[in-house]
């Protein structure tokens, strides 16, 4: 690629807002700017965020030296409009005012695209957003729940999954629509994704009790067990939800999300610590085995990515159950930053075209 192109990427968090400066897929700046819980507590609504994140971002730009009409393009992680298939946006007015309302629910990442077109349209620049956070590509077999009156959804991590599969689609030497790649997220949640041919056909929904347990969230429960939960008076439902997410998981066993912690325990010679953790990793092995026959066994390649990956211990548990498979490939951390950066920079390079938002 001859050309540079410079992209400023926003990644708004609750109390959060990461933000980086990549010419082409060069990192030239990254910051983390943090906003204390009691001055985000001064807005009534998400949105009204928006005017104090836009100017936090461009005096970053302005301590760092970089100007504005330096960039060639914003982008922002997307958040909760309608769903989409995967790809990069363009903002238009249809997406900022579904982000504005929240149609899909209310979330500090709704301000991405916001946040990126209001920085972008004074300085005549395009505002995207890649691989928003409620791309929905399932196939019709996987919506099926088994109750009418409730469809499956896809709520996961799609825009790290995404970036991950093509990283592995460029180790195997090709591109991420030409392979098969079933994909764990392991961070607070867990989402096992089926990419074929560079589409997540099915997956489980990691926010609202689905698929494997992780450090934070319950995941998929006994029904009838939880039916009796809910009606034994002893908890509101709010309290039951906190059970499911964010108060489930290794918190509820352990005490604590933070893996290193519970390896260390381990270490000592905690055995339950090793039992729930094990655990952990035999469901998300199990539910990889499941992904391997929505491919009918057409697995060209494992991805294990996301914050839990660092740990060995828990990889090597994963592996021992799925290596018969395919072949595993490990990307710890997560990507979404470079993968925002990415995303704009197929489109700008002609290599893809931006998708329009449709609502």
């Amino acid at each position: 690629m001859n050309k540079t192109y410079r992209i400023l990427v926003i990644n708004p968090g609750s109390t959060s807002t990461k933000i980086a400066v990549y010419d082409n897929e060069k990192p030239v700046f990254t910051e983390v700017i943090r906003h204390p819980a009691e001055k985000v507590a001064e807005f009534e609504t998400i949105y009204d965020q928006r005017h104090f994140r836009k100017e936090l971002v461009l005096k970053a730009l302005q301590d760092n030296g970089i100007m504005p009409d330096s960039l060639d393009a914003v982008v922002g992680r997307g958040g909760n409009m309608k769903p989409v298939e995967g790809g990069t946006y363009r903002v238009n007015e249809s997406m900022l005012e579904h982000l504005k309302i929240g149609v899909m629910g209310q979330h500090a990442s709704n301000l991405g695209g916001i946040v990126a077109s209001s920085i972008a349209q004074p300085l005549g620049l395009p505002a995207f957003v890649v691989d928003p956070v409620i791309v929905d590509e399932l196939d019709d077999l996987a919506r099926i729940s088994g109750i009418p009156e409730i469809n499956r959804k896809a709520k996961d991590h799609p825009l790290n999954q995404k970036a991950v599969a093509r990283r592995a689609a460029a180790e195997l030497g090709g591109e991420y629509q030409d392979y098969n790649f079933l994909v764990a997220h392991m961070g607070g949640g867990i989402s096992v994704g089926v990419h074929r041919k560079g589409r997540i056909v099915d997956v489980n929904n990691c926010l609202d009790g689905d698929g494997p347990f992780s450090p934070e969230r319950a995941g998929g429960l006994p029904v009838g067990s939880l039916i009796d939960l809910c009606f034994s008076g002893d908890y509101t439902k709010e309290q039951i939800r906190k059970k499911i997410v964010g108060g489930g998981g290794l918190v509820a066993y352990l005490g604590t999300n933070d893996g290193r912690e519970i390896a260390r325990r381990i270490q000592d010679g905690d055995q339950y610590a090793r039992l729930i953790y094990e655990a952990m990793a035999y469901q998300v092995a199990k539910e990889i085995g499941a992904g391997a026959t929505v491919l009918k066994g057409d697995v060209d390649a494992i991805v294990l990515t996301g914050g839990l990956v660092y740990d060995k211990l828990l990889v090597g548990w994963i592996k021992d159950r799925v290596g018969f498979i395919s072949k595993v490939l490990e990307y710890p951390g997560e990507f979404e930053m470079m993968a925002l950066a990415e995303g704009v920079l197929r489109v700008l390079s002609g290599k893809e075209q931006a998708k329009e938002y449709l609502g």
